[in-house]
């Protein structure tokens, strides 16, 4: 039996990590200024809000899933019916998917225009955002016990939103400018 979920254990993982991550923050801060240091931590808690709001059973913990019950391969419907959002967002469940991906583009960006190589890092970066998304969803195939299900809608969607929070994050670095506070030595 999975023996935690809900909406309460997601947001008190979320809150957990950000503190964590406001920690990183500050230690990351007098080498690298507050804007990276709060990109990198804030990329970071993305990142585990993203694994807490898929990864933890969203109606409580599920107790047994029969191993009848399980999909044995993701769903390939790609724009298939899709539940509503949960209640704290609402919207159906492809727009969510797709807006809780945005930050991570966004801070993914933020996170490594100080540097020169960020040509580089960015396309990387976003590359590894969908391989998260192909991981999360092989993970909720793989664990019957989390009730969720494997959908490529899922991933499209994600890797859609991050591309999004790619370009948002583009323009915000181009006026935020994070390559001015380079630390010279």
């Amino acid at each position: 039996m999975f023996p935690v979920g809900g909406v309460g254990v997601m947001l008190l993982l979320v809150a957990v990590s950000g503190l964590a991550c406001g920690l990183l923050a500050l230690v990351l801060r007098p080498r690298l200024g507050w804007l990276s240091a709060l990109s990198i931590a804030g990329f970071v808690w993305s990142i585990a809000v993203i694994a807490s709001i898929t990864l933890i059973p969203a109606n409580g913990a599920p107790g047994i899933v029969a191993a009848e019950g399980r999909l044995t391969t993701c769903s390939w419907d790609i724009g298939g019916p899709a539940p509503d959002g949960f209640w704290i967002f609402s919207g159906g469940q492809r727009l969510l998917n797709m807006v809780v991906f945005v930050p991570a583009g966004v801070l993914l960006v933020l996170a490594c225009a100080r540097w020169r190589a960020a040509w580089v890092l960015v396309p990387f970066g976003l590359a590894g955002l969908a391989a998260y998304s192909i991981g999360i969803e092989a993970t909720q195939l793989a664990l019957a016990r989390i009730d969720r299900a494997c959908d490529v809608t899922d991933v499209i969607d994600n890797v859609t939103g991050a591309a999004l929070g790619v370009g948002i994050g583009i323009v915000l670095a181009l006026v935020l400018r994070p390559w001015r506070y380079r630390r010279t030595t």
